[in-house]
């Protein structure tokens, strides 16, 4: 499934210098998708010279023609969303109804950012002299390496590549080696909508080295990550050494905080659409759910009986709600934090381990704790998974301060029909994002990002594009 494609490098595809490849795994059945091209040293090299030559067509391209190209990428997402959306289902394990949707979305940021381009304001200033103009105005950082992780490799290689192509940057993405077929199906758009050779690459392959090598190149100018704050830290300590801007949108652990004034049967439904998106492999998955305590019992009775009505299976098959986890490790990992999670005392109201029929794949079930407290491991480490911990708080303050009281940053949600405790709430969040009576956060027209250990920078909205331009400031005399 990977022969037509392999490295994309100056607006071919070709295969690795050394032709290695590396397998690709179904995570519904553990069977071999295909071998994918594996890059090397030297086609590393190659690609960032690529990116250099895409980079001085790119930039001198007038705004109105890269929205032309940036919007036809968007059409042809939505033309062939069908076969992303299989790419999806076969290498992330996600249902294809919602693989489907992830389509929807990273077109809705192709769209958005092939307006964004036409929108780079700059400025003229009064100027203190009577005799010059002080002039602001904004150009291309340069090169930018775009690191998409696993999870969501259609949206978040979307907003990489889009933005930097708005700023009139070129770009190398770099997929990871558990989902480069996705990727590589969008970075193949990108060249039907006649994106110009060498502004968009693609290397495939071992991740560390690969960034490792681009990270150390004097040619790239810009890293934007999405990944974990272990990751997204050694990514920083190496950009330093180049002084290279840094977008980093890293690990969350959100906080679900539910009052007593709501319709539980509303909020139930949120949770679940919220908790089981892409099986809880989601960085603004809400992971710490604090229910007021005499609407407890409510909460989790609700939310149990709509889990227990969700269809697991593999992704490709009409019906399903939950796929599998998308890696053994990730399952493994899901298995070792319910243990520990149990043996710290809470008790297991639903699931629990993996479900019954199934012997193939990484699947689990959605899982419930109740009897948790605040200092289980599971409230401090993201799970990244199916994993449902629920605790009881009795008023405004001590919920807040409780919440907050995370390293990470991402998003937060809060669900109450008082006006007063849901913009105080939003507030006093210490996160990027904050859901107040919705399960949708991660919108294009929205400026998504975290605070704290989560990183820094933003995609989407109208802020994103800013990280991929640099400042020029023009005190312009009118007379020699």
């Amino acid at each position: 499934m990977y022969s037509n494609f392999g490295q994309f490098i100056d607006g071919k595809w070709q295969q690795a210098e050394k032709k290695e490849t590396y397998k690709v795994i179904n995570p519904a059945t553990e069977e071999i998708i295909g071998e994918a091209s594996k890059a090397s040293s030297a086609d590393v090299q190659k690609a960032l010279k690529s990116a250099e030559k895409g980079l001085e067509i790119w930039k001198n391209t007038t705004p109105w023609q890269r929205s032309y190209v940036i919007r036809k990428i968007a059409d042809l997402m939505r033309e062939r969303k069908d076969l992303l959306a299989k790419w999806l289902a076969l290498e992330v394990g996600k249902p294809f109804k919602e693989a489907v949707g992830e389509v929807g979305g990273g077109a809705d940021i192709f769209e958005w950012n092939a307006e964004e381009t036409k929108r780079i304001y700059g400025q003229t200033l009064q100027s203190r002299f009577p005799d010059t103009r002080v002039h602001v105005y904004y150009q291309p950082v340069g090169v930018v390496a775009a690191l998409v992780p696993w999870n969501f490799p259609i949206v978040l290689a979307s907003r990489k590549i889009s933005t930097a192509l708005a700023a009139g940057c070129s770009v190398i993405c770099k997929p990871d080696v558990i989902t480069p077929g996705a990727v590589m199906e969008l970075v193949n758009i990108c060249k039907d909508a006649g994106v110009p050779d060498g502004v968009v690459n693609l290397l495939s392959g071992d991740p560390a080295e690969i960034s490792n090598e681009l990270l150390e190149s004097d040619i790239v100018k810009k890293v934007s990550i999405t990944g974990s704050t272990r990751v997204g830290k050694l990514i920083l300590k190496k950009a330093a050494d180049k002084v290279q801007r840094v977008t980093m949108e890293l690990s969350g652990h959100s906080p679900f905080i539910v009052f007593d004034d709501v319709d539980m049967n509303k909020v139930a439904d949120m949770a679940i659409t919220a908790k089981f998106r892409n099986n809880g492999q989601v960085c603004i998955s809400p992971n710490r759910f604090y229910i007021q305590e005499n609407r407890k019992d409510e909460f989790v009775n609700a939310f149990v009986d709509r889990a227990k009505k969700l269809k697991i299976g593999n992704g490709m098959d009409e019906g399903t709600d939950l796929g599998p986890l998308t890696t053994a490790k990730r399952l493994e990992e899901i298995e070792k934090l319910v243990e520990t999670t149990k043996s710290e005392g809470a008790k297991v109201v639903m699931g629990g381990g993996r479900p019954a029929g199934f012997n193939k794949g990484y699947f689990f079930e959605p899982t419930v704790f109740d009897d948790v407290k605040d200092n289980f491991t599971i409230m401090k480490e993201e799970p990244f998974g199916p994993l449902v911990p629920v605790l009881t708080f009795k008023n405004f303050e001590e919920v807040v301060a409780r919440a907050n009281d995370n390293d990470l940053g991402l998003c937060s949600y809060v669900y109450t029909n008082s006006m007063d405790q849901a913009n105080r709430a939003s507030e006093m969040m210490e996160t990027g994002c904050v859901a107040v009576n919705t399960a949708a956060v991660a919108v294009a027209e929205a400026p998504f990002g975290g605070i704290k250990q989560t990183g820094y920078g933003r995609e989407g909205g109208s802020m994103a594009i800013k990280d991929y331009l640099n400042v020029k400031y023009t005190h312009m005399g009118l007379k020699t």
